[in-house]
Parts: C-alpha cells; sequence; structure tokens
C-alpha cells in the first residue's frame, strides 16, 4: 500500500531530521502532488540534508546545485558538445535531467539562470537551440533560500514563486531537540527508527498520486477553498481591513495547488476524505509566495502570514 510506505518514509525522515518535522512533511506532500517546494530558512537547518536523506529512500536519483552569480544556463540544462571524430554536435545533459534536483540558494543566480529552471519546472522539458529534451515523470525541485543575507542576490520573480507548489519557512528547533541533535551527531544515540526495507518507487508515487485525486472532497470544503482564494482577490467583500494591504490576489495555480496539498496532506495522515482543518494546515504555505502585498502592507510591516491569519479567522468554513 503507498499510503503506508509514506508513512513509514515519513517516520524514518522525521527520526533523521530532528526539529523539522513540517518540513519532512511538505517534502513528501510536494513529491505526492509531482509539485516544487521552496524552503526559506537560516544555514544549518537541515535542508540539504532533508532532500538527501529522502532520495535515498526513493528508486530515483539525486542532484545538488550550487547557485552562484555566475552559474550559466548551460550549467543548468546542459550544452551541446562538438565531436570532432563525427563532426557532429552531442548534447550532454546537464544536473536537471535527475529525479530530485536541489537549487541551493536560488536567489543567487541571474535571472536567466532562473528562466531555464523554469521551464523545466513548468513544462518538464528543456530547450537548448531548436531541440526540446524532455524530463523524467518523476521530477522535483527543492530550492533554498537564506532569508537572512540578501546582498548580491535576484529575486525571483512572481512567476517563477508561482511555479513553486509550497513555500516552507523553517525555525530553529527547540532544546530537547538541540539536544537530542548532538547526541546523535557524537554518535551517542542512533536513529530510533529503522530504514524501511523497501523503497518508494516510480510505481508507488504515481499510484499516490491518483489515489489523492480520488479522495472524498464535500461541496462545502471546495467552497471554503475557492472563498479562502477570492478574500485575496475581493479583500473588500470578505476582510475590509486587508483591502489596503493586498496589492495582487493569488492566482487560480493556488486553488488547484491548495486542492491538491490539502489532499496530500489529509492522505499522509490516513484520511480517506478532505476536512477543513487539512485545508487549514496548509494555506499558509500554499499563499505566503503568490500573494502581493502593497506598498502599505510592507511599511507598517505587515507580511504574508499575517495576511493570511487573517482570512483564515475572516472566511467562515461553509
Amino acid at each position: 500500500m503507498p499510503q503506508t510506505d509514506f508513512k513509514n518514509a515519513q517516520t524514518y525522515l522525521s527520526s533523521q531530521i530532528l526539529g523539522q518535522e513540517k518540513l519532512v512533511n511538505r517534502l513528501l506532500v510536494c513529491l505526492i502532488c509531482g509539485g516544487h517546494l521552496l524552503v526559506e530558512g537560516a544555514p544549518g537547518l537541515a535542508k540539504t540534508k532533508a532532500i538527501q536523506t529522502l532520495s535515498n529512500l526513493i528508486e530515483g536519483d539525486f542532484q545538488r546545485v550550487q547557485f552562484t552569480p555566475d552559474l550559466l544556463p548551460s550549467d543548468i540544462t546542459g550544452t551541446e558538445i562538438y565531436r570532432s571524430q563525427t563532426s557532429t554536435f552531442e548534447f550532454q545533459q546537464g544536473p536537471i535531467f535527475h529525479n530530485l534536483v536541489l537549487a541551493d540558494e536560488i536567489n543567487r543566480a541571474p535571472a536567466k539562470v532562473q528562466a531555464a529552471l523554469l521551464e523545466a519546472m513548468a513544462e518538464k522539458q528543456v530547450s537548448v537551440g531548436s531541440q526540446t529534451y524532455k524530463l523524467d515523470d518523476l521530477f522535483m525541485v527543492m530550492a533554498t533560500q537564506n532569508p537572512i543575507e540578501q546582498e548580491g542576490t535576484y529575486p525571483l520573480p512572481e512567476a517563477q514563486l508561482d511555479r513553486f507548489l509550497i513555500h516552507c519557512n523553517v525555525d530553529f528547533p527547540n532544546a530537547e531537540q538541540e539536544k537530542q541533535i548532538l547526541r546523535l551527531v557524537r554518535g551517542e544515540q542512533t536513529a530510533s527508527v529503522a530504514k524501511p526495507d523497501t523503497l518508494l518507487t516510480k510505481a508507488s508515487i504515481f499510484e499516490a498520486r491518483k489515489q489523492i485525486s480520488q479522495m472524498h472532497m464535500s461541496d462545502s470544503v471546495e467552497d471554503y477553498i475557492v472563498h479562502l482564494t477570492m478574500a485575496t482577490r475581493q479583500p473588500e467583500k470578505y476582510v475590509p481591513s486587508l483591502a489596503n494591504l493586498i496589492e495582487f490576489g493569488v492566482s487560480p495555480r493556488a486553488t488547484i495547488a491548495l486542492d491538491q496539498v490539502a489532499r496530500a496532506y489529509a492522505w499522509l495522515n490516513g484520511q480517506d476524505f478532505v476536512a477543513p482543518d487539512d485545508v487549514m494546515n496548509v494555506a499558509h504555505d500554499v499563499f505566503r509566495h503568490r500573494l502581493l502585498l502593497s506598498y502599505a502592507a510592507q511599511a507598517e510591516h505587515i507580511s504574508a502570514d499575517q495576511v493570511i491569519d487573517k482570512i483564515l479567522e475572516s472566511v467562515p468554513v461553509a
């Protein structure tokens, strides 16, 4: 059963990545949905280790790419190499041709590199010259951003942010978790959960995607999702106090994403239906990178999360 396999994977990952249960959950949710994950957090919070550990549980391969200002699009997509023996050009695949790709510090790369990644994320293909190359059906990008150091960075454009299914903020572990991390690193204790015997195969991942699409969702929960979306576009109708704080609401892609992510979240929790609480639990991660706040909100240091909090408080569950 795919559900059991994913639950075992989640339990094992949480035993390896201490204090980051939310990151582990969102990684698996994105994998189930076939989407991409943007992770924002300070250095040293096991963002890289999380996706590397996940790659060891999957029937697929992993590639890490360190984004820097001098990176070229061909460093991501690949390039054509001239073979003098045959007097022909041969395409050599870049790191994007892997199942799991970690784009480390994605906002340090210039616009051309980000644009090359955008096509791969949106269309699952890469264009080089006049040729188009398809990526594998199992393809996921996890990109990281450092919220502290912004010097020498290139902020991601809204079009690219919208391609990420989830934007997950990770925080520091608590004191008890920090103590467990110390002991685990020193070898004084081992992970309490053994690595699962069976890998997550492509067949089980695609079966999971099929199962979440068939989960029961009542009309009232569908209406709730739509009303949350509309509240970002017509705040004066739903939450008048937000009318001057939101410049642009979320796109229809956000509505689709909220539906998919809520289904995957409920499925991972062993449910066979989607409840309003499932929608509320994932709304911040789906909306925060898609909301464009006004200058008034920025001047008052109001964050997207605060706006989403107000929307969740004000929009009733049907």
